[in-house]
């Protein structure tokens, strides 16, 4: 990973103490789990038969970010944080902000607006961009802000004192099964910048300028693999990206074929306050919300020491993409279905 520069992060951002550093590490688990309710309603949204390609990318995209929130979890625990998932506020209203910055993020079905979502979500920190612990313009920018906080805790404190959390919490790739990318235990400094370049580079490239994420394309071998921003322009612009493009030049490959009209249209935004009790609609979100939050509680379980919860917790995907599928076929208000809520349920209301 590339050295930084001293750069000044200062007021909230400055990360310059463990709790501090521990804190922000607890921010980039919320980050990353708040990408996942949108990206699951547009691939809920699609139709694998109609919309393979976008299905493909949506998916991949993710699946990696699933990748994204273990190594966010390992990090945390590497320096005796304790990642929490199974909290109210991970799952506020949508509309919403990313936490700590003014990216929105909303639920809607595949299409032009949520693609718009997306690559807002993943743009790249232009070039020279200062580390930004809070109040961060790219998500990029706030992963710099940690890795500095990290180098000068090491340098300050030495990597033993910095890296002081229990081994037995990390999850690995025994636990953890992937489309690309790959998941590891976060023991020392070199280990830690090796999560954070694998998070930064899936999302906006290698090198900050290149198109590519540095891994092979699991769906086809044969390519290397689009970091997230630029799989999403793929999808907009209708064109894959071949060997020797670039940002300026944008996609010059084969095309992408994607079928809008046969995405299902989900409400955006869909919240049970707008159903009354006991309505069919409202009672399959808060089914769904229940079967969201267990979830929730499975990856906090399993990044606490109990790795085999990423077992059950891949089963509950299953039954979420089931639930989510139902509500899908749902007629709502204006031409729309329904579509998963996302609100969180306490857990002596779960089922």
């Amino acid at each position: 990973m590339k050295n930084l520069e001293p750069v000044a992060v200062s007021g909230a951002g400055r990360i310059d103490t463990l709790d501090s550093l521990r804190e922000h590490l607890q921010w980039a688990v919320e980050l990353e789990h708040a990408t996942l309710p949108p990206y699951l309603c547009a691939l809920y949204s699609l139709d694998p038969e109609r919309n393979p390609e976008a299905m493909e990318v949506v998916g991949s995209v993710f699946a990696e970010e699933m990748l994204h929130l273990a190594l966010a979890a390992n990090l945390l625990n590497a320096v005796g944080g304790r990642p929490r998932l199974d909290l109210p506020g991970m799952l506020p209203p949508h509309p919403r902000r990313l936490p700590h910055s003014d990216v929105e993020l909303s639920l809607l079905p595949f299409g032009p607006e949520a693609l718009e979502v997306f690559l807002r979500l993943e743009r790249p920190a232009p070039p020279g961009a200062p580390p930004q612990g809070d109040g961060y313009e790219t998500i990029g920018q706030f992963y710099d802000a940690i890795e500095q906080g990290l180098r000068h805790l090491c340098e300050q404190l030495g990597e033993r004192e910095v890296f002081c959390g229990d081994s037995a919490r990390q999850v690995n790739g025994s636990h953890f099964r992937h489309t690309a990318g790959s998941l590891f235990a976060v023991e020392d400094l070199e280990s830690a910048l090796g999560a954070l370049e694998e998070i930064v580079e899936q999302g906006e490239g290698t090198a900050r300028g290149e198109v590519w994420d540095g891994d092979q394309d699991v769906f086809h071998p044969d390519r290397d693999e689009v970091a997230h921003y630029y799989r999403f322009q793929e999808l907009k612009l209708g064109r894959r990206y071949q060997r020797g493009d670039t940002p300026q030049s944008g996609p010059t490959g084969e095309p992408i074929s994607m079928n809008l009209a046969a995405a299902r249209p989900m409400r955006p935004n869909p919240r049970l306050s707008d159903h009354a009790s006991g309505s069919a609609i409202r009672t399959a979100q808060e089914e769904f919300n229940r079967t969201y939050c267990t979830l929730l509680n499975q990856l906090e379980q399993a990044f606490n020491g109990d790795p085999k919860q990423l077992g059950a917790a891949v089963g509950t995907m299953y039954a979420l993409k089931a639930q989510a599928g139902a509500l899908m076929l749902m007629p709502d208000e204006d031409s729309t279905t329904a579509g998963p809520t996302f609100e969180y349920v306490p857990p002596e209301q779960r089922s």
